[in-house]
């Protein structure tokens, strides 16, 4: 029978399920085994030279303006094997790539209309996934960060000069040297040795001698 008096009637209803919630022991067993997932950036093979916050701005050509490329991590990173450097950034929740390119011997980095904690630079970039042709911003959040990133950066684009430059005179040497021996042979096939020439002076040098030794014989008696 029911109760009538509401404060039983409440406390029943409470105290009712409060059994269905015991814990039994038992375990449930999940529906789905998700996997560990290795996951890959592209840039296990560098060294990182250079990581600051950092935030982007692209020049737009059409609206003739500056607009926020994205706000993150800028880094430097050094290709273990081929020692080549790249510019890379990504934004700080999406991790998309905002900037990715190359640090080149032509690569210039500028003051930006005379902010010290900004700099301007071109290049071409690969981070929308096609080559294009870029003008940058970079703003920092201290004079000294800028100044390391701008330091940084014309360090490697001298470096990658010089290697170009060594390369360029070893590449000239090589070049002379091949060129001296296409001289050479060429020379040697235009005065191929007489030796027919020698020959005959052989045979005329042994007729000689057959006519001395002839000469030197004691003539027989009458």
């Amino acid at each position: 029978m029911a109760s009538t008096d509401p404060e039983r009637r409440d406390k029943e209803e409470t105290e009712a399920p409060a059994g269905e919630d015991e814990d039994t022991g038992a375990q449930v067993a999940p529906i789905v085994r998700l996997e560990e997932v290795a996951v890959t950036t592209g840039e296990e093979d560098e060294d990182v030279l250079l990581d600051l916050k950092a935030k982007l701005y692209r020049f737009d050509k059409e609206g003739n303006q500056w607009k926020e490329r994205g706000h993150g991590s800028v880094k430097l990173l050094k290709h273990k094997e081929t020692a080549k450097v790249r510019l890379v950034m990504r934004q700080a929740k999406t991790l998309k790539i905002c900037a990715n390119h190359l640090v080149l011997s032509t690569t210039k980095m500028q003051e930006h209309a005379g902010n010290d904690k900004s700099c301007v630079w071109h290049a071409t970039d690969f981070s929308d996934g096609e080559l294009k042709e870029e003008m940058f911003a970079i703003r920092f959040a201290s004079v000294e960060n800028c100044k390391k990133f701008k330091e940084m950066v014309e360090e490697v684009a001298e470096s990658v000069g010089k290697n170009e430059e060594k390369e360029s005179k070893d590449a000239s040497a090589a070049a002379g040297l091949m060129e001296k021996l296409t001289v050479s042979e060429s020379k040697s096939e235009e005065n191929p040795t007489k030796e027919v020439p020698v020959a005959a002076d052989e045979k005329k040098e042994e007729e000689k001698s057959k006519k001395e030794t002839k000469a030197e014989e004691p003539s027989s008696a009458a």
